[in-house]
C-alpha cells in the first residue's frame, strides 16, 4: 500500500516505524525539519518538509495515487482539512485524528465521509475506553473488547497453585470441558518468545497467558485461578489531562466515586466547575503524605494519566505499596512496556499503540473489522468479517489449513460470541477473531479475501 502520513509527531513517527516494518511504502509529511530528519535517518520511507495543507506539497507526496491518508499532527483543524483535500485529490482512503470527542459521538449526524474524511481516531478517548474496560475486569493485566464483549480478550500471569499450571492446553481442556474460554497466545516467563499454543503445549508457572472470553468466560477464568475480579468503586485519578478529564466525566456517570489530582490551579477549578461529581484536588501528585491524606488507601484502583511517564509510574509504584488493588500508568515510552509486570504495575498504557492499533486494521488485506498487537507479545489480534468469497467460507476449522504461527480465538455470531473449536463451521458474516504472529498475518489474510 501507498500510505501517506501527515504529522512526525509521536503518533506520526511510531505509525510510520510500524508500517515501514510491514513493508509499505510510506511518505511521511511534517514542518519540523529536525523531525523529518530522525525518520529519514532511522526508517525506511520518504520524507518531504512542508505543511501538509498545501496541494502542491499533497501532490508531491503523489496523494492521486495513495491508497491511504493519516492526518496525525498536533492539530485537529490541520488534520480534517488534511483529510478533505487529500479525497479530492484521489486517496482512496482517510483518517483524521481529532481531540474534540463530539465529533465521533456526532460523525453519523454531521456526515463526515460526505467532506471526505472516512475516519476519526482519538487516542485520548481510545486511552480512556481502554481504562474503563480494564477497571470492568479489574482481574486481568489487559483486555480488548469485541463487538461490545461478545468476545473479550483478557491476559494474565500463571501462578503454582492455578489448576491448569503444568498441563498441556488438551489436558486443561479435559479437566474443564464446559469453559467459555481458551488460550490464544503465550509468553514465556524471562523470554520475550511469543508462542501460539496448540493441544500439545504445556502451561507453565510464570507464563503471561492471553486468552479469548465468550459471555461468562472471565468469570470462569477468575474462579479457576483464583483472581478476584473485584468490584470498582472508589478511584484516584492523577493528572488532569485530556484523558483524565474524559476518563473522570464518565466513571463519574457510572456512579464511581472519583477523586482527580491536577497540580495546576487554574486547570483544577476548570475541572471542578466541568465535573461536578468529582472531587477536584489541587495538588503535587509526587507528594506521599498528600495522597496518604486523601485516603490513597482506600482506593480500588489508581489511574496516573499526567504528561510525564515517570510521574505515572512512581506514583502507581507508591499506590501499589499503600495495597491498591488495580493500577494503571499511562506513558509515552514504548520501552516500558517491558518493564510493567517486572516492576509490579498491574497494566499500562500509551496512547501512541492504541491509535496505530486502530489505524492498522485498514492497512490489513481482508475484512478486517478491529484489531489490536499484544502488549509485550509479537502478535497480532484480529476480526475478520467472512464474505461468501472469503476460502474460510462454509469449512469446518478443522479443514481449513490454518498456518500453527496462528490460531481462531473465537466467532461471533448474530451478535453471540463462540468459543469456536476444529469442528465448528464458519459462515458467511461470521466475525473470526484471530491471533497470529507476524509470519503468519498474510497467509491468515487470504483466507477471508
Amino acid at each position: 500500500m501507498k500510505i501517506i502520513i501527515a504529522g512526525a509527531g509521536e503518533v506520526g513517527f511510531h505509525l510510520a516505524k510500524l508500517l515501514s516494518f510491514e513493508s509499505q511504502e510510506i511518505t511521511l509529511i511534517d514542518t519540523n525539519k529536525d523531525s523529518l530528519l530522525y525518520a529519514d535517518n532511522h526508517l525506511d520511507i520518504k520524507v518531504i518538509k512542508g505543511d501538509a495543507t498545501s496541494i502542491a506539497i499533497l501532490k508531491e507526496g503523489r496523494v492521486e495515487s495513495s491508497d491511504l491518508v493519516i492526518a496525525v499532527t498536533s492539530s485537529e483543524t490541520t488534520n480534517i482539512t488534511v483529510c478533505v483535500l487529500a479525497k479530492q485529490l484521489g486517496a482512496k482512503r482517510t483518517i483524521a485524528r481529532i481531540s474534540n470527542t463530539e465529533f465521533i459521538h456526532y460523525k453519523d449526524e454531521v456526515g463526515f465521509t460526505k467532506f471526505g474524511i472516512d475516519e476519526l481516531i482519538s487516542p485520548e478517548a481510545l486511552a480512556a475506553a481502554e481504562i474503563r474496560l480494564l477497571l470492568d475486569q479489574s482481574a486481568f493485566s489487559d483486555t480488548y473488547a469485541f463487538e461490545d464483549g461478545a468476545l473479550t480478550m483478557v491476559g494474565l500471569d500463571l501462578s503454582r497453585t492455578m489448576a491448569f499450571v503444568g498441563k498441556t492446553v488438551k489436558e486443561a481442556a479435559g479437566i474443564f470441558p464446559e469453559i467459555h474460554f481458551v488460550p490464544i497466545a503465550i509468553q514465556r516467563f524471562g523470554t520475550q518468545y511469543t508462542i501460539i499454543p496448540r493441544g500439545d503445549t504445556q502451561l507453565k508457572e510464570g507464563d503471561h497467558v492471553v486468552f479469548i472470553t465468550s459471555e461468562g468466560g472471565a468469570e470462569e477464568l477468575c474462579k479457576i485461578t483464583g483472581k478476584i475480579n473485584t468490584e470498582i468503586k472508589n478511584v484516584m485519578i492523577l493528572g488532569g489531562s485530556k484523558i483524565g478529564y474524559k476518563t473522570a466525566r464518565d466513571l463519574a456517570n457510572s456512579h464511581l466515586n472519583i477523586k482527580l489530582i491536577e497540580k495546576d490551579k487554574a486547570r483544577a477549578f476548570d475541572l471542578a466547575d466541568e465535573l461536578p461529581n468529582v472531587l477536584v484536588i489541587n495538588g503535587d501528585g509526587r507528594n506521599v503524605d498528600l495522597l496518604d491524606e486523601e485516603s490513597i488507601g482506600e482506593m480500588d484502583a489508581f489511574i496516573a494519566v499526567t504528561g510525564n511517564s515517570e510521574i505515572n509510574i512512581m506514583s502507581s509504584l507508591v499506590a501499589k505499596s499503600k495495597n491498591v488493588r488495580k493500577t494503571i500508568a499511562l506513558v509515552e515510552n514504548m520501552d516500558y512496556f517491558e518493564l510493567s509486570q517486572s516492576i509490579g504495575i498491574d497494566t499500562l498504557i500509551n496512547k501512541k499503540l492504541l491509535a496505530a492499533n486502530n489505524i492498522f486494521r485498514y492497512v490489513r488485506r481482508g475484512d478486517v473489522v478491529a484489531m489490536t498487537k499484544l502488549n509485550n507479545m509479537d502478535a497480532e489480534l484480529l476480526e475478520f468479517k467472512v464474505k461468501s468469497s472469503s476460502t474460510i467460507c462454509n469449512k469446518l476449522i478443522k479443514d481449513v489449513g490454518f498456518p500453527r504461527s496462528a490460531i481462531i480465538g473465537g466467532v461471533i455470531r448474530d451478535d453471540i460470541g463462540y468459543i469456536a473449536l476444529g469442528d465448528f463451521k464458519i459462515q458467511e458474516g461470521d466475525r473470526v477473531v484471530i491471533c497470529g504472529l507476524p509470519r503468519s498475518i498474510e497467509h491468515v489474510e487470504k483466507l477471508f479475501l
